[in-house]
This record gives structure tokens, sequence and C-alpha cells, in this order.
């Protein structure tokens, strides 16, 4: 199987109009291919105005993305659908659509302009589905959804474009616990197949679980960065989420898991313990 090319963010820089700070200052980082790679951070640490970036949606005030050896400046629209598929935090369609017609929307960039979908467009359609989970919602509208279907049906989609890069930002949002499970586990098999998954995501728990690599950004820097048990330590992240926390072990699969503590009161007596974790399962 040939590899599927990186993602790569280079000393990305993003300033929002009128406003003076960075969004993101002098970002790097690396998706590789066979691997989840996970941006986390808390609210207004830039996580979104990367996929912002990628989707050329605000410029860059310096810095380069290259999807392989390619800069995103060279790789024309809808060429980079062919690369890549983007899962967005959030979007609605302008009008409600079957399923399967959303769905299909992933095949735009491989059909001629007028092109009508073909054979193999419908077996990638039914394919995406399939994979992710949502193929007995084919003939219902994107409006008589749930909050759990939509985000597995926009998976769907992304998946129909056949790319070798998957970015998605915040795919588990609104989902219940089984439906988040079944998302990450999903996109491991992705990356066990050989594709680039980048993911955003608020749920460092389940991250540490199934990433291989782990970007903590901070007020648009990286603060942290390498295996769950580079990042996920207590001394970093209670400094980052400003609350006080302690990083123990999930005792299913011996990940570092964060537990957030109770109240600000209880901060002077629980930083020493944020630095501890607490015995490896037996």
């Amino acid at each position: 199987m040939t590899s599927a090319p990186a993602l790569k963010f280079e000393n990305v820089s993003v300033r929002y109009p009128g406003r003076v700070p960075l969004a993101l200052a002098s970002v790097s980082l690396q998706a590789r291919s066979g691997m989840i790679t996970a941006v986390v951070g808390p609210n207004g640490s830039g996580k979104s105005s990367l996929i912002r970036a990628l989707l050329r949606r605000v410029p860059l005030q310096q810095g380069t993305i290259r999807i392989g050896d390619r800069t995103l400046e060279a790789i024309v629209p809808r060429e980079f659908a062919r690369l890549a598929a983007v899962v967005p935090q959030r979007e609605e369609p302008a009008q409600p659509l079957r399923v399967s017609e959303f769905v299909a929307l992933g095949r735009h960039a491989r059909r001629s302009a007028f092109g009508a979908m073909g054979v193999s467009d419908r077996r990638a359609v039914d394919a995406a589905m399939q994979r992710a989970g949502v193929q007995d919602t084919a003939h219902r509208r994107t409006d008589e959804l749930s909050g759990g279907e939509w985000q597995r049906v926009r998976i769907a989609r992304a998946l129909a474009q056949e790319t070798s890069v998957l970015v998605l930002d915040e795919p588990t949002a609104f989902l219940d616990i089984a439906h988040e499970m079944s998302v990450f586990e999903l996109l491991d098999a992705l990356a066990r197949d050989g594709q680039t998954v980048l993911l955003v995501s608020h749920q460092l728990n389940l991250v540490a679980r199934f990433a291989s690599h782990i970007v903590l950004l901070h007020e648009g820097h990286v603060a942290a960065s390498g295996t769950a048990d580079d990042v996920m330590r207590g001394e970093i992240l209670e400094r980052v989420y400003d609350w006080p926390l302690v990083v123990t072990r999930d005792p299913a699969v011996g990940a570092p898991a964060l537990l957030p503590l109770r109240g600000r009161g209880v901060r002077a007596t629980s930083s020493s313990a944020s630095t501890r974790s607490a015995p490896e399962p037996r």
C-alpha cells in the first residue's frame, strides 16, 4: 500500500482582522500516514484556526501548509478535495437533502463539471455510509437526523471523497458515549489502513487512548507535543487549562487520564497532587 501524504503546518501564524494577538504563532506540526494526530487545547487556543487556515478561510501571516511535498498555495480547490477531506465543526446544508444525496456531495471533485453519478460513485457512497454506520438513514432527510446521526453522516460524506488525508474538527460534539467511541474506533481503523488522520478535539481522555501523537495548543502556541505520556502531565495541563486536576491512568487500557478537581478553592492543596500519577492498573 502506498503511504498517504503527510499534512504539515510549518511555522504557521494567523491573525484575524481587527485583532492584535495572533490566533496562531509559529505553529508547527505534522500528521503522518497510519496514525491519528490530535490537536487539543482550551477554548481560544487556536485549534479551529488551524482548520480555517487549511481551508483558506483565513490568510497566513507567515509559514507554509503542505500536503506531501506540495504547498497549499500550489493546490487548486478541486484538487485539494481529492487529496484531503475536511469535516468542519459546524455546517448546515442550505436546504434539507436526503442523506444519500448529502453523502454523494463528497463525490463532486471526482466527477466532471456536469457529470452524473456513475457506478463507482454510487459504490463509494454506499461504502462510506456503511463504514460510518449510517446506511439505515439513506432515505431520511438531513433535518430529520439526531445530532449524533448528523455527525456520522458528515463523516460519511468525507469518506465518500476517497482521500488519503482526513481532517476533523470536533467530530464527536453532541455524541453520546457509545457514538463517541464508535467514531474514535472508526478513525483508528482508517489510520491503521494507512490514512493520514488529523483530529481536533476537546476529549483529552479519548485522545489519549487513540492518538499516536498529540499537540497541545495554548494561546496560539504549541505548549507541548508528543505521545500521550509526554503531553498528559499534570503540571502542563493544569497550567494550560487553568484548573486544578490530577492525571491518573485509564484502568481499561493504561493510558493517561485527566481528572478535573472541584473548584478553584482546592487549587493550592491539589497542585502538588496534579503532578503525581495514580498507581498503574493491575
